[in-house]
């Protein structure tokens, strides 16, 4: 089982994010939480162990916005 990375662990974060927020770019709000719901299933795809999934999905539930 690999352990959940929440340490700084991307390169280009910055290009990253900026295609990230293109995206999202003029979608209302129910196509962005569409795009939200399909970009959380490809990568829980593509990570594949439930362990980890299951750890990131707490550790995201425990953080408040």
């Amino acid at each position: 089982m690999a352990d959940l990375i929440l340490t700084a662990n991307l390169d280009d974060a910055d290009d990253f994010y900026a295609s990230l927020l293109a995206a999202y770019d003029g979608l209302d709000k129910p196509a962005s939480d569409a795009l939200n719901a399909r970009l959380i299933l490809v990568l829980a795809n593509h990570i594949g162990d439930a362990d980890v999934l299951s750890e990131a999905v707490k550790t995201a539930a425990g953080y408040s916005t």
